[in-house]
């Protein structure tokens, strides 16, 4: 692997063609889906290039963009699946307090005390929320409400995330008894 693809942020995936003249649905994992557009050129996973957007507009979930060689249903049909990327060095800084997601992958998490929890291993969003995947040195993995409660700093510098994980239960609730 390239030193530039390690440097890659996947910021969309082609979900197939729309209508008949080549258009394509993309799903977009911006803040914004038009920035998408903005990229225009944009890269596969191994950092060639994937596809270049001729034109692009907005629709719930993400974008149904024209792309430069991709002139009918057939060629469209085929792009299904590809996963589009860019390099870290073509977003803006982020504002103070403020994270790129990816940029929590692989840092330490630990607790105000020093107790080392895990490492980032992914962010995910299921609809309610984002929510960090922590995976412990031994055992299976656990998620993280990523809310200022329980992430109350986060030291992208360095290189971790001060947490404040909910309380375990570890018995099971007894039922009281019926009288």
């Amino acid at each position: 692997m390239s030193d530039e693809s390690r440097n890659l942020l996947l910021v969309a995936q082609i979900g197939g063609a729309h209508g008949v003249r080549g258009e394509l649905k993309i799903t977009t994992f911006t803040a914004d889906p038009m920035a998408l557009a903005n990229y225009r050129n944009l890269l596969r996973q191994d950092g060639s290039p994937a596809v270049v957007i001729a034109s692009a507009r907005p629709v719930k979930g993400g974008l149904v963009a024209r792309l430069k060689g991709v002139d009918d249903r057939n060629a469209a049909e085929a792009m299904r699946g590809l996963k589009l990327y860019i390099t870290r060095d073509v977003l803006p800084e982020p504002e103070e307090d403020e994270y790129y997601l990816a940029d929590l992958i692989g840092l330490t998490v630990e607790t105000e005390a020093g107790e080392v929890l895990g490492k980032v291993k992914l962010v995910q969003d299921f609809g309610a929320g984002d929510l960090l995947e922590i995976q412990p040195k031994a055992g299976a993995s656990w998620w993280l409400p990523f809310t200022r409660e329980a992430v109350p700093q986060v030291r992208i510098a360095e290189g971790k995330i001060i947490a404040a994980p909910p309380t375990m239960i570890e018995d099971e609730p007894t039922m009281p008894e019926a009288d």
